[in-house]
């Protein structure tokens, strides 16, 4: 719960939807990329809809429940059927043109890269030696001060 919401406050906000139950879902963020993982147990991926419209991704889906009618009395019903939608403003340093998404195993997995020039890259500083300046406590020459 912590983790998503430092994730929410660095740039994924959610809408609020109204829906008869709500996927749990990781946003984790690296280097390169945020990965979006939401728990979608019990479904096929062809019930699991994804879409990016003007800098929102939208998770959404439905898990059909399917009455036995074999004689069978169930005593409890606790895991949540019906429709879903998870959505999520992206973050300014993303792409939503380039998202990539999996499922397996009732995971399914979103990767959002970062923007070019939001990666963070070393600058080197190079050091510039010119001729000789007096500071008022020596001068410096050829790097050393004297």
């Amino acid at each position: 719960m912590l983790a998503t919401r430092a994730a929410l406050s660095d740039g994924f906000k959610e809408a609020m939807t109204v829906a008869e139950w709500s996927p749990l879902v990781d946003i984790i963020e690296d280097e390169k990329q945020f990965l979006i993982r939401a728990e979608l147990p019990d479904m096929k991926k062809e019930q699991v809809k994804l879409t990016v419209e003007n800098d929102v991704l939208a998770i959404s889906g439905e898990r059909k429940y399917e009455k036995e009618t074999n004689g069978h009395k169930h005593h409890r019903i606790e895991r949540a059927y019906g429709s879903f939608m998870r959505s999520f403003s992206l973050p300014e340093n993303t792409d939503g043109s380039k998202l990539s998404a999996d499922y397996k195993d009732g995971m399914l997995t979103v990767r959002l890269p970062k923007s070019e020039k939001a990666k963070s890259k070393a600058i080197e500083v190079k050091v510039a030696w010119g001729p000789c300046v007096d500071l008022g406590m020596g001068s410096v020459r050829e790097g050393v001060l004297s």
